[in-house]
């Protein structure tokens, strides 16, 4: 057996995957799990979609877990298929770590607001009676990573960031009218609860830049990065 330097008996390291490709995998691993779920959801009745985000009932909270994985219907899906792909793939680019940090915190944060403020606003069929919601579907994730690539880069000032949040705010800018209550059945609060998280994800994780970014104006107090 040939090995490395072409001595016998050592084995060569394998090779590694590009990073684009890990992310891309696992993006792609998520959005099919998605169309897993509502797969296996469709054929039990939907019997999974009352697993939602239910605002201000305790019983409700276990849906901040699991709503981002629930879809009414194979169109909320499909609808939500695409820009999962391409804002989570883009999301992959600054570091997988950071990735999963980010969708963490929009999962959480963002699901926490839609539990808080996920009433507002909701429309009631008879008066005087407590309209109760139910929030499901990945827009708030999708929502949150569409901020957190918009404002990422002005928070680390690289260029390259930059110019993926200029183009993703060109692309999908008209998306974030979503957080904009109007339009029935859309779940408007878990949008900009996702957003508001986005925003958070991204200040947070662009510590280190911004830690850097300081040191170096320390030491020289005229640099104007």
């Amino acid at each position: 057996m040939t090995g490395i330097g072409g001595h016998p008996g050592i084995p060569a390291e394998p090779k590694k995957r590009p990073a684009w490709m890990v992310g891309g995998l696992t993006v792609l691993s998520f959005v099919v799990l998605l169309w897993v779920i509502e797969l296996f959801d469709s054929l039990t009745g939907h019997r999974l979609d009352g697993n939602g985000i239910r605002p201000l009932e305790t019983d409700g909270l276990a849906g901040i877990l699991f709503a981002p994985l629930l879809h009414s219907n194979w169109e909320h899906l499909l609808a939500n298929t695409v820009p999962a792909l391409v804002l989570g793939f883009l999301m992959t680019l600054a570091g997988l770590s950071r990735f999963i940090f980010a969708t963490a915190i929009v999962w959480i944060v963002g699901g926490v607001g839609t539990w808080l403020i996920g009433n507002i606003g909701a429309h009631c069929p008879y008066v005087g009676v407590r309209c109760e919601t139910n929030h499901i579907g990945a827009s708030g994730l999708i929502f949150g990573w569409l901020a957190f690539l918009i404002v990422f880069g002005f928070f680390t000032r690289k260029v390259w960031e930059i110019v993926v949040g200029v183009v993703v705010l060109f692309v999908y800018g008209s998306v974030l009218l979503g957080v904009l209550p109007g339009t029935p059945g859309v779940s408007w609060q878990g949008h900009l609860s996702g957003a508001v998280a986005g925003v958070l994800a991204a200040y947070l994780l662009s510590g280190p830049e911004r830690k850097a970014r300081e040191r170096r104006k320390a030491t020289n107090p005229y640099l104007t990065t």
